[in-house]
């Protein structure tokens, strides 16, 4: 039986309306500029980027773009990082979304390509079914700047007072500045992505379309520099969009600087769940924040993908994996760790703990605790102490996150 919407990587001059309707199911709109702008990012990757199409017109897609992830010991690894996913308004209920997820990671996985899938998500309830985990949440944060003072921990600076030099650049000079404290915090960050050049050139994107109402962009940087914080300006608020600092003394001042600015009492950001901030403010009540997903995390092949960290303990276990997406992982997999190194392979010994592949995605990145997903029913304990462990081993010093800022959102 032929397939009514046979799925297939894109050719170039289908790209514009392969871009088009994935905007569309979005709720967007992309100017021609926006068109020419995405070809230029995509590229490279262009023969990551699927389409299911009814006769000649795109009505689904999917697609990555290969990435390097920084994980628990930070080791940058490559991932999908998964994206441009959409299916048009005229054809959902129609098993698109599923068929397309499922020829992308049997696609990653037959060709031994990046082992590892993540994305974010509109929608964090659609991708537990394909066997993605929630590996990181996300804070959104808004902070009282009147009431906005420090601990004397953190040199006791009240709203209006200074913590170190931070000085304005133009956007047009910022980059070679704040490239190299990117790259410090993002090698050593569980959950940050490097950025090559194409992506930065997304991230100073700035159209005027896109600022809903507040200015442009503006960057300042702390001493030589070792921090930097890109911000908007809206209405009685501060939008800040991304803050790195490679020293305490730097994330104090440039947040200090944040919440000094005149006639904005607000300052509003995505912020990682430990955001060091909130131990800053002497009054915990200045800030107000929400907790959403983030991160979620799918482990293509498992063995590769668990050999790939490192672990905050040595561990010795077996899991029962179970993977109805991903056949190729359901079994029993016996995951050694010590600081002579790592192994993960197939094995018939008895199993310690039950799971779904999900709920390896979710632990994955050191941020989701095995011990609340067992609490909570998700995790089966087959031997007395075996979830104790490796949730020990599996847990990271900090929480996961990543700070955004490219195109990396999907439906």
């Amino acid at each position: 039986m032929t397939d009514p919407y046979p799925i297939r990587t894109i050719h170039p001059d289908e790209l514009t309306a392969w871009l088009r309707m994935v905007a569309d199911t979005w709720g967007q709109d992309y100017s021609d500029q926006d068109v020419e702008d995405l070809r230029a990012l995509i590229g490279p990757d262009l023969d990551r980027m699927l389409g299911a199409f009814d006769g000649d017109q795109p009505v689904g897609a999917t697609g990555y773009h290969r990435r390097l992830l920084t994980l628990p010991g930070g080791r940058p690894t490559p991932i999908a990082a998964v994206n441009w996913v959409g299916v048009s308004p005229t054809h959902r209920r129609r098993g698109l979304l599923t068929a397309l997820t499922r020829r992308q990671l049997t696609e990653l996985h037959e060709s031994g390509a990046e082992p590892i899938a993540v994305l974010t998500a509109s929608e964090a309830a659609i991708y537990g079914r394909f066997g993605y985990g929630i590996a990181g949440t996300r804070l959104r944060l808004t902070v009282d700047s009147r009431n906005a003072a420090f601990t004397p921990a953190a040199g006791g600076a009240p709203a209006g007072g200074a913590l170190g030099a931070v000085r304005r650049v133009p956007v047009a000079d910022a980059r070679p500045l704040i490239t190299p404290v990117y790259e410090a915090v993002r090698t050593t960050t569980v959950g940050w992505l490097d950025r090559p050049d194409r992506f930065w050139h997304t991230r100073f994107d700035d159209p005027e379309h896109q600022r809903d109402g507040a200015t442009a962009l503006r960057v300042v940087v702390h001493g030589a520099p070792d921090g930097y914080a890109i911000y908007r300006l809206g209405h009685q608020k501060v939008h800040l969009v991304e803050l790195a600092a490679t020293t305490p003394a730097s994330h104090a001042a440039l947040w200090r600087y944040l919440l000094d600015l005149d006639l904005h009492p607000a300052v509003e950001c995505d912020a990682a769940p430990d955001e060091p901030l909130l131990h800053l403010l002497l009054d915990h009540g200045a800030a107000a924040a929400t907790v959403h997903d983030q991160l979620h995390v799918r482990l293509v092949d498992l063995g590769r993908a668990l050999r790939a960290r490192a672990y905050s303990a040595p561990v010795d276990v077996v899991l029962e994996v179970t993977d109805r997406f991903c056949p190729w992982n359901s079994g029993r997999h016996h995951l050694a760790a010590d600081p002579g190194g790592v192994s993960c392979e197939p094995t018939g010994a008895p199993a310690d703990l039950r799971l779904s592949a999900a709920e390896l995605g979710a632990v994955y990145l050191g941020g989701t605790s095995l011990a609340a997903l067992a609490a909570a029913g998700r995790v089966e304990e087959l031997r007395p102490g075996a979830v104790a462990r490796a949730a020990a081993a599996f847990r990271g010093e900090r929480e996961p996150f990543y700070p955004g800022g490219e195109v990396f959102p999907v439906y």
